[in-house]
């Protein structure tokens, strides 16, 4: 299922180095949890593939501003203008329940699927054929998104015919392959579906023939098929009665009519389970060419998800889509942390209070003073999660923002040391400094939190 292989240059991405993305709590927080951060808040997604394809586009934004523009031009048309259900609702709506296509997909191709996915499959492609059809956008990304939907050719088609809507976990187990589909196999299942009517009839028989009413035939998978007479009617058995097991209180005897019915059953039973794993491996092969089709369908898939989810949150949160510009400058008007804010909403403990922020050719450096738990680090931060979500293409927590280029952003935050590896807080810090100083470049963002002796 991998057919390309795309090499990832560290001058095409903006850097974010391990102690910027620990610092800034984009993925877990400072103590390890994995909420709340940046990407808890986000995620609302309804697909496994979609958070995983925001955290992505979290984690690897790009410095060229097209695949962000067009996001932010996607979602703009998601969120909707006039009254009534937005686009975003109802595509999220068709977007509920819909399988990990890209999973299953991936085990399609190492031939390790299991009769359940390709189920979900199956209505998947139903939902995602829905979607196509519903895509009338004036964004071309969205209507390239749309036209990866249109499931691949006679795929659907195959899976409803070939697999049972409620089929066994496993193949081994049977009952996996659709009544229908193989002549040979419906067969095979009817001689073991008519075994009840059989032994029924043929009990109703040796009664009558034997005169022995508490007479049984029966089946269990150690001994097979036989006869039960109580001990007390043994002398009643007729002369074609040969013993099987002797319990305590009954023999059980089977007889040659029983014994034909019995290897006609059991071989009908093995014959089919191994028609249906056979049948089973050539419905794969048959899926083998639609993988790639199917690769770019869970993509699409993966793609609205997250601008749907991105568009909810703009509205939810009501953030704002910034403005790229060539010009270097980071110009938030009424910035927010969004997840402090989200917390603080939570908790009902007051309102957060939005900060300005102008940086320019003129202004690249703010000196930020004040007591402790006056909010110096919240602001810092602030403004890296702002340019992070601007760059990935996403709405920002603020009411208006402008942002020139950027290649990195770079974080000196809080006091730590690392005494197995010899690092004293002091060196720690400015090893972390030296490290900011060689790759830092006019495009890069830094903030400096505490460094040296004092906490400003």
């Amino acid at each position: 299922h991998i057919h390309a292989i795309q090499v990832q240059r560290d001058d095409e991405l903006i850097a974010l180095p391990l102690a910027t993305r620990r610092n800034l709590e984009l993925v877990k927080t400072l103590r390890g949890e994995d909420a709340p951060t940046l990407f808890s808040l986000l995620d609302s997604c309804m697909t496994g593939m979609g958070s995983r394809l925001l955290k992505t586009w979290l984690l690897e934004p790009e410095r060229n501003r097209k695949a962000a523009m067009q996001r932010l031009e996607a979602i703009g048309v998601l969120r909707g203008t006039g009254a009534g259900m937005a686009p975003w609702q109802a595509l999220r709506a068709e977007l509920k329940g819909v399988s990990d296509v890209e999973r299953i997909t991936a085990r399609i191709a190492l031939r390790q699927v299991r009769p359940r996915e390709l189920v979900g499959l199956s209505k998947t492609l139903e939902k995602a054929k829905l979607l196509a059809q519903s895509g009338q956008a004036p964004s071309a990304y969205l209507t390239q998104i749309f036209s990866d939907l249109i499931p691949p050719e006679g795929c659907a088609e195959l899976l409803a015919r070939a697999i049972h809507e409620e089929p066994a976990a496993l193949v081994r187990d049977g009952g996996v392959i659709a009544p229908g589909f193989d002549a040979e196999l419906d067969e095979l299942r009817a001689i073991q579906n008519n075994c009840d009517g059989f032994l029924l009839d043929l009990e109703t028989r040796e009664k009558a023939r034997t005169g022995i009413p508490n007479l049984r035939v029966q089946f269990n998978k150690v001994h097979g098929f036989y006869i039960e007479v109580t001990s007390s009617h043994v002398d009643k058995v007729p002369g074609d009665y040969r013993r099987r097991q002797t319990l305590k209180n009954a023999e059980r005897f089977i007889t040659p009519e029983l014994k034909s019915f019995e290897d006609k059953a059991l071989s009908a039973q093995e014959r089919g389970l191994a028609r249906e794993k056979w049948l089973y491996e050539q419905v794969l092969d048959q899926l083998q060419p639609h993988v790639p089709r199917l690769t770019r369908l869970a993509q699409a898939l993966a793609a609205l998800d997250v601008l749907c989810c991105l568009a909810e949150r703009s509205l939810t949160l009501d953030w704002c889509a910034p403005q790229f510009v060539a010009e270097p400058c980071i110009d938030i008007e009424a910035g927010r942390h969004p997840v402090v804010q989200a917390r603080l909403a939570e908790t009902s403990s007051g309102a957060f209070i939005p900060n300005h922020t102008r940086l320019n050719a003129n202004t690249r450096m703010q000196i930020i003073t004040g007591p402790n738990m006056g909010g110096k680090s919240t602001y810092m931060r602030q403004v890296a999660l702002i340019v992070l979500l601007a760059s990935m293409g996403s709405h920002v927590p603020a009411t208006a923002c402008r942002l020139g280029p950027i290649d990195a952003i770079h974080t000196r935050i809080g006091a730590a040391d690392d005494l197995a590896n010899a690092q004293s807080t002091f060196m720690l810090e400015m090893t972390e400094a030296a490290q900011i100083l060689h790759a830092a470049t006019p495009h890069s963002l830094v903030l400096m939190d505490e460094i040296g002796r004092g906490t400003s």
